[in-house]
């Protein structure tokens, strides 16, 4: 049955604050992660469940079913002001767990007609779901499209997984491809505003998004978000160098041209809650519920953050590459800079990873600490300052951001 609330979508995206760099500040979303599976695997990708202290498309603290994320819908909704958008963002696929997405859908409406939907894609599915999709009354939907060249695509994808069958190589690409053109030309046929996201990386697809940007604004696309690359521990991309955020500005300053293009992402979190620049999903999660009788205090304790940062206004510095760490105190102020650390590289990588005298002598350094934020650390490093009581934070966007992080998650690890 159709949706009897059709929202006209350019009107809704000013209130969507992924469509719109205005709606960022004033409207809140929500995504619910119901939706666990994925049917391709990306080799910058890397799944982890349970982790607050990352921000990256894939990583939620919980996995819902629908009826529990309906009633999460309607207790955030209470709690959080000027609530727009419910998003389904993974952490697998919407589409690839598209009965739990449309359960969620409708299970949604029935709480909050007005609502706006917008769901994320890799684009597999999108043919068989578009007409659906309309139907259920969703306006918005972001399309992952890294490549139109199947070949860009085999470095890209290390398998697809459609009807029964596993695609690899140029045939996978080649596959997904076509379903992801299919699919977005349905969907702007049927008046969805379709987002498109591209993952920029380096030596890889980079010289090629001009191309990904022409071919998709030809079928109507609304907006396309150039993202960087975080390398993810655990995937195939584990050791690319991050894209970094010059390069992103500058493509998406080239393809300006053809298209409008997103600012603003966060690469949020598929179980994000709240403003962009203010995720509030730790506030929700098991075991620190926003209605408890006895919430925590905004930062019940004074924490000491030490920060990797070239300048100090980003977190631009893998944690084995810092020589020096900024350090941070929390007070009822805020934030206040209270010295610097200066140390030796704990790693410069695979190749060269250092003493185990220098890597205690770096733990040593900060042993005092609460937390170390960074925009990448490896799995052992974060081990070993866990057994030292401190807890390792990644982030790739201001330093007051990572620090707003830092306290969310230390206060959660309280709470939990």
């Amino acid at each position: 049955m159709g949706c009897s609330c059709p929202h006209d979508p350019a009107a809704a995206a000013e209130r969507h604050p992924c469509y719109s760099a205005d709606a960022q500040h004033k409207f809140a979303r929500i995504h619910l992660p119901v939706a666990p599976a994925c049917n391709i695997s990306c080799n910058y990708c890397s799944r982890k469940y349970d982790c607050v202290n990352e921000s990256r498309p894939g990583v939620t603290s919980e996995v819902l079913s629908p009826a529990a994320a309906g009633d999460k819908f309607a207790l955030v909704r209470e709690k959080v002001a000027n609530l727009s958008v419910v998003g389904i963002a993974g952490p697998g696929d919407a589409l690839a767990n598209w009965p739990r997405t449309r359960e969620t859908l409708e299970r949604v409406r029935a709480i909050d007609p007005e609502i706006i939907f917008c769901l994320s894609t890799n684009g597999l599915m999108l043919p068989e779901y578009a007409r659906e999709i309309i139907d259920l009354g969703v306006r918005h939907v972001t399309v992952t499209v890294n490549c139109v060249d199947p070949d860009i695509g085999a470095a890209i994808y290390r398998h697809v997984a459609y009807k029964g069958e596993t695609y690899t190589g140029r045939a996978g690409a080649e596959l997904l491809l076509s379903r992801q053109l299919a699919g977005i030309a349905a969907l702007t046929a049927g008046g969805v505003l379709v987002k498109v996201n591209i993952v920029m990386i380096g030596g890889v697809n980079d010289r090629h998004i001009p191309a990904v940007v022409k071919t998709v604004k030809d079928l109507g696309v609304f907006v396309t978000n150039i993202m960087p690359m975080i390398p993810a521990p655990g995937s195939a991309f584990e050791y690319l160098p991050q894209t970094s955020m010059k390069e992103v500005a500058a493509m998406r300053d080239l393809c300006q041209q053809d298209i409008r293009q997103m600012r603003h992402c966060r690469q949020c979190r598929a179980d994000a809650i709240g403003l962009l620049a203010e995720d509030r999903s730790a506030e929700f999660s098991r075991g620190c519920r926003a209605e408890s009788a006895h919430p925590a205090p905004p930062v019940p304790r004074p924490y000491r953050i030490a920060v990797a940062s070239r300048h100090g206004r980003l977190v631009d510095l893998h944690f084995g590459q810092a020589e020096e760490f900024l350090v941070y105190l929390t007070t009822d102020q805020g934030f206040v800079l209270s010295g610097t650390r200066r140390v030796g590289r704990y790693c410069d990588g695979p190749a060269d990873c250092g003493e185990e005298d220098n890597k205690e002598a770096v733990i040593g350094i900060l042993a005092d600490c609460d937390a170390v934020l960074s925009m990448r650390i490896g799995r052992q490093a974060a081990d070993r300052l866990r057994r030292h009581g401190i807890m390792s934070i990644e982030d790739c966007f201001t330093v007051e951001h990572g620090l707003e992080r830092a306290v969310a998650a230390l206060q959660q690890q309280k709470c939990s």
